[in-house]
């Protein structure tokens, strides 16, 4: 099963909470008590998130936390990579090199595929989007028949 972390979640949620409400920053203990998740856990995100360049850090009186650009600008892929890291099928369509058996696999190519599809959706996938309440209607078309391998010219 392809599951994407507790914490990947809740930083989904925290910052679709920070995008309904962009007009303002966000304290830490405010958002913890809004999304019903622990201090602890919300802050830690909330750093993994700055770290990543997703959201902007004030501190002071009128400080908090902010969307470091608009969210039909931060994407579903920006978010999952913040906390897990590169979206990648399998370690050989991530990176190069990584497979002791990529000379005898045959299946590479087709991994490669499957991994672009999956980062075009989650790309095609915005913070806005998952902020709304309404449910999100993908005008996505997957870039399978696009990428150009040698073995479809085999």
């Amino acid at each position: 099963m392809l599951k994407l972390s507790r914490l990947t979640d809740y930083a989904a949620v925290i910052l679709a909470q920070i995008a309904r409400h962009p007009e303002q920053p966000h304290a830490a203990a405010e958002l913890a008590e809004t999304v019903q998740l622990p201090h602890p856990t919300v802050s830690k995100t909330l750093k993994m998130l700055v770290k990543a360049g997703l959201l902007e850090s004030r501190r002071g009186a009128q400080g908090g936390y902010s969307l470091a650009r608009p969210a039909s600008r931060i994407t579903a892929i920006d978010i999952i990579t913040a906390i897990e890291g590169p979206v990648a099928m399998t370690e050989c369509s991530h990176a190069e090199g990584d497979c002791d058996l990529l000379a005898t696999c045959g299946v590479s190519d087709n991994w490669k595929r499957v991994s672009l599809a999956v980062r075009t959706l989650l790309d095609s996938v915005t913070l806005a989007h998952l902020a709304d309440t309404a449910p999100i209607k993908l005008p996505v078309q997957l870039p399978i028949q696009s990428v150009s391998l040698a073995a479809d010219t085999a």
